[in-house]
């Protein structure tokens, strides 16, 4: 099953980094965070990657083009007086990766539609390249295949940002305490499965995924929830990075299944 990665867009609330590469090419720990995501489907054995590239994406497609001489142990002899390359030993995932450059200013329901060529008539999975997330892939892959319905999204539940404040009914601060799950509202985290029946629901370029065509899904019954409990971070800012960042470096990354 091919798996979607959208990497197209500006980034532009985090433009201290995104001025100079796409946003899904940040590294997290020496790697963009667009290969951990790819690192957790390839966990539940899910291999096969497009990305929706646009913004700057000749840099996705150079960092690739150049990722298996990175992983690899190589002999560059020239002593023939041609350039002979012996290849002793490789460490590269089994990945098909197809980069896809669907414009600079498509929405993300445009981009979805604009790799359709490469889906055919077969469900695919569906993310977005600047979060990750410890859900279980092959459970939502399950849960999908039992309602039989056109779409799933993954959703969890957004903490609040701030410290709670009890407040009584005299407006008096009765006490404080840390943010909790139960304070915030389920959002879409992404991580979904669709049907190819999908694509009838996009216009074109102008067409934004999580508007029109999500919503008529809803309204037609045919958009499932897969609720997840666990992790979710995006990156959407310097905030958030440092908060993956730090995790990464404190061995805490609950996203990262997968072994050094």
């Amino acid at each position: 099953m091919k798996v979607v990665l959208l990497a197209g867009g500006y980034g532009t609330r985090f433009s201290e980094e995104t001025v100079y590469k796409p946003k899904p090419m940040i590294e997290l720990g020496g790697y963009p965070i667009l290969w951990h995501i790819m690192k957790e489907y390839s966990y539940y054995g899910f291999n096969d990657f497009i990305i929706c590239a646009g913004y700057k994406q000749h840099m996705i497609k150079k960092w690739f083009a150049d990722y298996f001489l990175h992983k690899s142990d190589m002999t560059f002899d020239f002593t023939s007086g041609k350039e002979e390359v012996i290849i002793h030993d490789q460490r590269c995932e089994p990945w098909r990766v197809t980069v896809i450059d669907t414009g600079l200013d498509t929405m993300t329901g445009g981009r979805i539609k604009r790799i359709q060529p490469f889906i055919g008539k077969n469900p695919f999975m569906l993310t977005y390249g600047d979060g990750v997330c410890d859900v279980n892939i092959r459970e939502l892959w399950e849960f999908h295949q039992s309602h039989g319905k056109l779409a799933t999204l993954t959703a969890v539940i957004q903490q609040q940002q701030k410290g709670v404040i009890n407040i009584g009914g005299d407006n008096a601060v009765k006490s404080f305490r840390e943010k909790n799950l139960s304070d915030g509202a389920p959002i879409n985290a992404g991580y979904m499965v669709l049907q190819p029946e999908v694509f009838d629901y996009i216009d074109g370029d102008d067409t934004v995924f999580e508007q029109q065509p999500l919503i008529k899904l809803a309204e037609e019954g045919q958009l499932m929830s897969y609720m997840h409990k666990g992790f979710w971070q995006c990156m959407d800012n310097v905030r958030e990075y440092e908060i993956l960042q730090r995790m990464l470096s404190t061995g805490n990354a609950p996203w990262k299944k997968w072994e050094d």
